[in-house]
């Protein structure tokens, strides 16, 4: 593949602090469902009854990176228990606003059995971050340096690819961000780029919309979160489980949950929760796990 000319800043990295006594050994969940039971019968942390959503926001951007062609929008919930902010992407115009604000003064429990997927995640992203935070759990912590929209883009892009194994071949790439394309076409890596919302990539490849069909074509997995919110996430799991195949995911949707699944499939995660890289052109975080410094 034809090399990107894009450049990446450099980003610190440093050692995450010793884990939290909350949870010690993370069991590896094959299913978001069995996470979610373990939660409500206690086993993670604080009793679900007794927390509460405090506050329910959705944020709704729309992007274009200069010197890019195409622009994209993001839509994504987000909950908040205690000192924490749970998120979970959605299609923009997917949500209602009135399921927002029924979420707020809801507890978690019962927020874990809402009918809608991305609420459930939302709500379980923040109580898991609550009880174990990033900042105790996480192997390395990266610091995306303050800059422009395109800049932080590029910074985050080599933190996630940085997960992937150096050998891994072709990777299938769920939720196509372009920063990431450009940041595998720079070291000539091979991939294949997958989107349920279809469309083409800066380099007028098309974005295949069914995952499914493309796992015995891949060597590698590397996921958005928003796998999580949109159900298609278990299946990859299960498909990198069987096969042996190195699947990393990068989350702002989930990004407290998905570290629970490595062990069964999931290789590493590069978490980032609120407030994400595009929000703020200063300094901003990522939680990297299953990567020593």
């Amino acid at each position: 593949m034809t090399a990107s000319t894009d450049s990446t800043p450099a980003a610190s990295l440093s050692s995450a602090r010793s884990a939290s006594p909350v949870s010690p050994a993370r069991p590896a969940y094959r299913s978001l469902a069995a996470l979610s039971d373990a939660v409500r019968a206690g086993q993670h942390g604080v009793d679900p009854t007794r927390r509460q959503v405090s506050v329910g926001f959705v944020t709704r951007q729309g992007a274009r990176h200069a010197t890019r062609l195409r622009g994209y929008r993001n839509q994504v919930l987000s909950l908040r228990v205690d000192a924490a902010v749970g998120s979970c992407a959605v299609e923009p115009g997917e949500l209602p606003d009135e399921v927002v604000y029924d979420c707020v003064g809801a507890t978690v429990a019962d927020l874990l059995t809402h009918p809608l997927l991305p609420v459930r995640v939302a709500a379980l992203d923040a109580y898991l971050m609550a009880q174990r935070p990033h900042a105790d759990a996480a192997d390395t912590v990266v610091t995306v340096p303050a800059g422009s929209s395109l800049a932080k883009s590029q910074a985050r892009a080599a933190a996630v690819v940085d997960l992937l194994p150096a050998t891994s071949g072709t990777v299938l790439v769920v939720g196509v961000v372009n920063s990431l394309l450009a940041r595998l076409r720079a070291a000539d890596r091979r991939y294949l780029p997958c989107d349920l919302a279809g469309g083409r990539t800066e380099w007028d490849e098309p974005c295949l919309p069914d995952a499914a069909a493309l796992l015995d074509r891949c060597d590698a997995i590397l996921a958005s979160g928003m796998t999580l919110g949109n159900g298609t996430f278990e299946p990859l799991l299960a498909h990198a489980a069987a096969e042996g195949k190195p699947f990393v995911a990068f989350a702002q949707t989930g990004s407290a949950v998905l570290p629970w699944f490595r062990g069964a499939g999931l290789t590493a995660v590069s978490a980032e929760p609120y407030p994400f890289f595009w929000l703020d052109g200063g300094p901003t975080t990522i939680y990297r796990y299953g990567v020593s410094g």
